[in-house]
C-alpha cells in the first residue's frame, strides 16, 4: 500500500508569505459547499474569510455559537442553524451551528443536522484544535488532545461522508503541524495513561491528523473524495491560550512585553497552506500528502539537518500505520465510512 502522490513538491510558485486570499485569485467557489471547524477565530477565520471572498458558501462548526456568530458577522451576512435543521438563508454566506469536537454524541447530533438538509459538501476543512493543555479527559477518559484535534474530526468525516461522496470532487483538508516531529503515535499508551506531557500528547495528535488525511484519502479517491494535510507554519494566535508568556519567552517565541521576536506568519499567510490544499487546480487528481507554504512538502529522512524546521517525517507519512490508526479510530470512536 502506498500513497497515491509522492511526497514532494509541485512547484507550486507561492511562497511562506502568500495569503489565503492569494492562492483563491482566479478560483471561482460560487455554488461550493465549505464547511470548516474553528471556523471563527485564528486561522479558520481567514480560512473562512477567503473562501467567502471567493463565492463559497460556508458552514462553520462551533463550541460556543452566539461567540462564533459575533466574530463571523464582521465577514459576512451570518445566521444560526436551529436543531430541528432549519437551512440559512439564502443572503447569508456562512452558516453557524453547534458542535463540540471532543463529544461524539455532538458530533452526530451536528452531521445528522446537515445531512437532513440533503445539500453536499465540496470543502471539508478540520482546523479546530486544542494545543499543549494541561492533562485533560474527556468522553470515557480519552485524552483530549487526541480525541479534539483527531477522533473528533475522524468521526466527523465519517459521519458527514454521504455529503462528501455527493460533492463534485470534494477535498478534506486535516490541519496538522510541524508538531508532528515531537512524537509518532505511542501505540503503547495513546491516550496517555501514564507521563502525560502535553507536548508528547499534541505531537501524537499532529501526526494523527497526517496519518487521518493520508488513509482517508486511499479510502475516498475511488469515489472523487481527496485528503490531504496541511502545516500552517508558525502563527501567534489564540491556539496559544494554554501557554503562559514565560514559557513563550524561554521558547524565543516572544520578549518580556509580549510581542513576537521569531519571524512568525500572519494568520492571513498561515491560512493560506490548508486553503491552497483544499481549492487549488494544481492538486487536482492528487491526494494523501503533507503540504506546508503552499506546496507539498519535502519527505525528510532520519538524520536530515532540515528536519527541525520544515518537511514531514516518516512516521506521519506510513501508510501502514494511517491504516492502523484508522482502525484504532473506528473502534474507540464506534464510526466508519458506510460499507
Amino acid at each position: 500500500m502506498s500513497s497515491s502522490t509522492p511526497q514532494r513538491p509541485v512547484e507550486s510558485g507561492f511562497e511562506a508569505a502568500t495569503t489565503a486570499a492569494e492562492v483563491l485569485e482566479g478560483i471561482d467557489l460560487s455554488g461550493r459547499l465549505a464547511v470548516v471547524t474553528g471556523g471563527y477565530s485564528g486561522l479558520g477565520l481567514e480560512t473562512v474569510r477567503a473562501l467567502v471572498g471567493a463565492g463559497a458558501h460556508v458552514v462553520v462548526p462551533a463550541r460556543r455559537v452566539e461567540h462564533a456568530v459575533s466574530e463571523l458577522s464582521n465577514v459576512a451576512p451570518t445566521t444560526t442553524v436551529s436543531a430541528a435543521g432549519a437551512v440559512a438563508p439564502v443572503d447569508a454566506a456562512i452558516e453557524v451551528d453547534e458542535l463540540d469536537l471532543s463529544d461524539l454524541g455532538g458530533v452526530e447530533a451536528f452531521a445528522g443536522r446537515f445531512l437532513a438538509t440533503d445539500r453536499s459538501i465540496d470543502l471539508l476543512i478540520n482546523d479546530a484544535a486544542v494545543m499543549a493543555n494541561p492533562e485533560t479527559r474527556v468522553g470515557p477518559g480519552w485524552e483530549s488532545q487526541f480525541a479534539t484535534n483527531h477522533l473528533g474530526h475522524f468521526a466527523l468525516a465519517a459521519r458527514l461522508w454521504p455529503a462528501l461522496v455527493a460533492g463534485d470532487g470534494a477535498r478534506v483538508v486535516a490541519l496538522s503541524s510541524s508538531g508532528h516531529k515531537i512524537s509518532g503515535i505511542r501505540w503503547d499508551d495513546v491516550m496517555f495513561e501514564r507521563d502525560y506531557d502535553k507536548w508528547q500528547a499534541y505531537g501524537q495528535a499532529k501526526t494523527a491528523n497526517a496519518l487521518f488525511a493520508l488513509h482517508l484519502d486511499r479510502l475516498g479517491r475511488d469515489h472523487g473524495v481527496r485528503a490531504f494535510s496541511a502545516h500552517p507554519g508558525g502563527i501567534l494566535t489564540p491556539l496559544q491560550r494554554h501557554l503562559g508568556r514565560e514559557e513563550m519567552m524561554e521558547r524565543g517565541w516572544v520578549d518580556a512585553d509580549g510581542n513576537a521576536i521569531m519571524d512568525f506568519k500572519t494568520p492571513e499567510a498561515g491560512a493560506a497552506t490548508a486553503t491552497w490544499a483544499a481549492t487549488s487546480p494544481q492538486l487536482d487528481g492528487l491526494g494523501g500528502v503533507y503540504c506546508e507554504d503552499c506546496d507539498v512538502a519535502e519527505q525528510r529522512e532520519p538524520g536530515d539537518e532540515a528536519t527541525r524546521y520544515s518537511g514531514v517525517e516518516a512516521h506521519a507519512t506510513d501508510p501502514e500505520q494511517a491504516e492502523r490508526l484508522w482502525t484504532l479510530s473506528a473502534e474507540l470512536t464506534g464510526v466508519d465510512l458506510p460499507a
